[in-house]
């Protein structure tokens, strides 16, 4: 039995699936990058959302989250990378960056097609 297990250990060691697609990840990580999500500023597809309504000397006033769905991926890499307004640091990693962007951008083909 332990001569099986030591013959199997190494082609466990090389499988290279993941439990989890890229589309996924992203969508999860849109969710909860470092323990709040970014829909709940930029909404569910990144199209921007109301925060808070406030008054400040005697003028309302309303705080929104950016739409972030149409930003260009040097803009949406730079923005998240220096702190802006309100927006927290979340120290991202490139690869992470990269994931943000593709949930924003998931559905970009399928609409163009829908348009047409």
């Amino acid at each position: 039995m332990k001569t099986l297990l030591f013959l199997i250990f190494p082609l466990l060691l090389s499988a290279t699936s993941t439990f989890i697609t890229p589309i996924e990840y992203a969508t999860q990580l849109y969710k909860n990058p470092r323990g709040i999500g970014c829909q709940h500023c930029h909404g569910k597809d990144g199209e921007g959302r109301l925060i808070a309504k406030y008054t400040h000397k005697n003028k309302q006033r309303s705080f929104r989250g950016p739409a972030i769905n149409k930003v260009s991926f040097p803009s949406f890499f730079k923005s998240l990378n220096k702190r802006v307004k309100g927006m927290p640091r979340y120290f991202l990693t490139k690869k992470e960056i990269q994931a943000l962007y593709l949930h924003l951008h998931q559905n970009d083909k399928k609409k163009k097609q829908d348009d047409k």
